[in-house]
């Protein structure tokens, strides 16, 4: 920490403190990442403050580390004193361009300028869903600071702190919705900017055609000189290797010509095997923000303002029956009152009533119920069973193969067949939940290739009451 910002000479024995109480590895990871960020004021009065640039900063760190930096300060011999996180009147920055109305629909120009953009020599770019706007995002605890995160790229693009910006989380959780809506505020505040928005694969396929067709200067000069490089699904450039050096020149050409970058990836930088180290370090120097699984009342706001949106009036009582029976994700929940709709367009004169949801959804709230009645130890217990290995040597540190790959084999299947996080996972298994992904990744290539392999988890995956398209 620069020592100029150091007002308080005990800050450090403050943050050793901190660290010490937190629980998981997870979380001292991202304590290492932001608390770099804070510049320590010490006590006036009643309070501790502690000065950040950004207001997302303010809101976030009150929220992860007001509580348990009281909790330090008190230990250190400082009780009572309130932890208050304040905007850096020397931080402020110039105004961004102020957001538009919330009446505000997306109409096609949106496309027309992306289209607009490649005929003058900007990189092919895919269509920005008219949807996919901040407008129709539904904020709640599980999003709310990747929401606010994004509305700040979006509003000044290259211009504040979260350069690159890395959203990452489970599939259906809303990380390529707000990478849009990112598309369209800023061509919105500025129909001139050059926007491209792509996915991994497409910019891996390109890449390959340019070296193909010895076209490399011009794909180089193309992709380094958008505004703003949206790329979804990042997880996917793993073990290119070639194609990693390529972007990853491409990428600190844009960081330092103050262009933005948002990409999003299933698992954090840190957990992005077969990348290289300096790339995920690259990626991890902006701001690294998880979206979450949504809570029982982030999911009913959805489903209301989806509701909302449809010829129907439909009850309450069938909207909450929904987000209590659909939890994994918001796709999902999606799917169920689509469903709904559907019923009732095609039965206007029925009466909507709860035994008919139900009916209509027996297969979803099936399999969201087999999906949370399965634990992580019954999936261990089923593997070690199968292999007649014993449950301590999986959980064990030993490394023959007739260990690791049950091992693997559980830890993939703990991974497709649970809700539980990767954290949650490792602390069953005894690891790290880096360590949990590296199998189930192992384990997924393996699959592609060893029929032998392929039909023991099929088995197992009979033998936990599920089949192999469940997997995928």
């Amino acid at each position: 920490m620069n020592k100029e910002n150091l007002r308080d000479p005990a800050w450090p024995s403050v943050v050793e403190r901190v660290r010490s109480l937190l629980p998981t590895e997870m979380e001292r990871n991202r304590m290492a990442r932001y608390f770099p960020l804070m510049k320590p004021r010490g006590q006036e009065g009643a309070e501790y403050r502690i000065a950040v640039s950004e207001q997302i900063q303010v809101e976030m760190f009150t929220d992860y580390y007001a509580k348990i930096i009281a909790e330090a300060l008190e230990e250190g011999g400082r009780p009572g004193l309130a932890v208050r996180f304040v905007l850096e009147q020397s931080a402020a920055r110039p105004q961004p361009v102020p957001m538009p109305p919330p009446h505000y629909a997306p109409t096609p120009s949106d496309t027309q300028k992306l289209r607009l953009n490649v005929a003058r020599g900007v990189p092919s770019t895919l269509p920005l869903h008219e949807n996919y706007t901040f407008e129709n995002f539904v904020k709640g605890p599980s999003n709310s600071f990747a929401h606010a995160a994004a509305t700040a790229v979006a509003n000044g693009p290259g211009r504040t702190s979260y350069n690159p910006l890395f959203i990452y989380g489970g599939t259906g959780l809303g990380k390529t919705h707000l990478m849009e809506a990112i598309g369209h505020q800023v061509m919105r505040n500025n129909p001139g900017a050059s926007v491209c928005y792509i996915t991994s694969e497409t910019f891996l396929n390109e890449y390959v055609n340019a070296l193909a067709n010895s076209a490399m200067p011009a794909f180089r000069e193309r992709y380094r000189k958008v505004d703003l490089l949206l790329l979804d699904d990042v997880q996917f450039i793993a073990d290119k290797k070639q194609f990693q050096e390529e972007f990853f020149n491409t990428f600190n050409s844009l960081m330092d010509s103050h262009k933005q970058v948002v990409m999003t990836s299933d698992v954090a930088p840190r957990d992005l095997k077969g990348c290289e180290e300096r790339l995920t370090g690259r990626f991890q120097q902006g701001m690294v923000i998880e979206i979450e699984s949504p809570s029982y009342e982030t999911r009913l706001a959805i489903l209301k303002a989806k509701a909302a949106s449809t010829r129907h009036l439909i009850p309450e009582e069938i909207l909450k029956f929904i987000a209590e029976r659909i939890r994994s994700h918001v796709r999902a929940i999606e799917g169920a009152l689509k469903r709904v709709v559907t019923f009732m367009d095609l039965n206007s004169g029925l009466p909507l009533t709860l035994e008919i949801v139900q009916h209509l959804l027996r297969d979803s709230i099936e399999e969201e119920k087999t999906i949370r009645d399965l634990s992580v130890e019954e999936i261990i217990r089923t593997v070690s069973a199968f292999y007649s290995v014993k449950v301590e040597e999986i959980l064990s540190e030993a490394r023959p193969q007739s260990i690791v790959t049950p091992r693997q084999v559980a830890m993939f299947l703990a991974h497709k067949l649970t809700t539980k996080s990767l954290q949650e996972i490792g602390n069953a298994f005894k690891k790290k939940h880096s360590t949990v992904h590296h199998g189930a990744q192992t384990l997924q290539k393996r699959l592609d290739v060893e029929s032998d392999l392929r039909r023991a988890v099929e088995q197992i995956t009979s033998q936990l009451g599920r089949k192999l398209s469940d997997l995928t």
